[in-house]
């Protein structure tokens, strides 16, 4: 973990720690494995978008994760598209946090971050299936709405696509 940000927020009753991570640690590792396997199970290879390690180490993607005391809560990261354009990448809360509020606070930082950048707009892409409702759900209560395809992304019957405007 890579503390070079280092930002303190509540999620729920839980003090959350939020770092600038380098994706080094054996935390952080398992966590995305998770959410690899996880997603697998729930697209087909050719409609799932969910970075591995080596892909969010590329420079224009900024992970944070967020530390309940030495214990991983969640994830989530930011990729420069243009100028005015982000997109959210691998959030992911923990299963040992879920119900606490750790996405919404992470989500919460992630917009924060964007907005200082100079972003005017936030979009993501998640499934369709029933899985990730709860997903659509958070995105959809802090602003975001559905929208086409954007970026690189095309249509297909197991992805959503959601932008907010900062």
């Amino acid at each position: 973990m890579s503390s070079n940000t280092d930002q303190s927020a509540t999620a729920g009753s839980t003090a959350l720690r939020i770092v600038l991570d380098d994706l080094s640690g054996p935390e952080i590792a398992a966590l995305l494995t998770e959410h690899l396997s996880e997603l697998g199970a729930q697209s087909p290879a050719e409609s799932m978008h969910a970075l591995d390690l080596d892909a969010l180490r590329r420079p224009e993607i900024t992970l944070w994760s967020g530390w309940d005391g030495d214990t991983l809560a969640g994830c989530a990261a930011l990729e420069h598209l243009d100028d005015e354009h982000a997109e959210i990448k691998s959030m992911r809360t923990a299963a040992t946090h879920k119900r606490r509020g750790i996405a919404s606070t992470l989500l919460r930082h992630l917009l924060s971050e964007a907005t200082a950048r100079g972003y005017r707009r936030v979009s993501l892409e998640t499934g369709t299936q029933d899985f990730f409702i709860p997903a659509q759900r958070l995105y959809a209560a802090h602003g975001f709405e559905f929208c086409e395809p954007f970026g690189d992304y095309v249509l297909d019957p197991y992805s959503r696509f959601m932008t907010r405007a900062l």
